[in-house]
């Protein structure tokens, strides 16, 4: 028994009719675009992680500004009551 219940004979024979039908080139085109098409599938969810983490450090630089402008306000306002 070999792959899913397939034979290697009969996995071979498949082969060999699929490769009369459309020809090596044709195959070997079929080949480089699937390639293709899976690295551009990766890049584009290794460019999504990065847009994500660029946006949580976004998030975070944002939060510790608005902190810091609060912080700031209130000073000032103790500034103001002590005078």
């Amino acid at each position: 028994m070999g792959v899913g219940g397939i034979s290697i004979w009969q996995l071979l024979i498949v082969l060999v009719i699929v490769a009369l039908i459309f020809g090596t080139k044709k195959l070997r085109n079929i080949g480089g675009d699937l390639g293709g098409a899976i690295k551009g599938f990766k890049g584009a969810m290794n460019e999504g992680k990065n847009d994500a983490d660029d946006e949580a450090e976004a998030d975070a630089i944002s939060e510790k500004t608005a902190d810091e402008a609060e912080v700031t306000i209130a000073e000032k306002t103790e500034t103001e009551e002590k005078s």
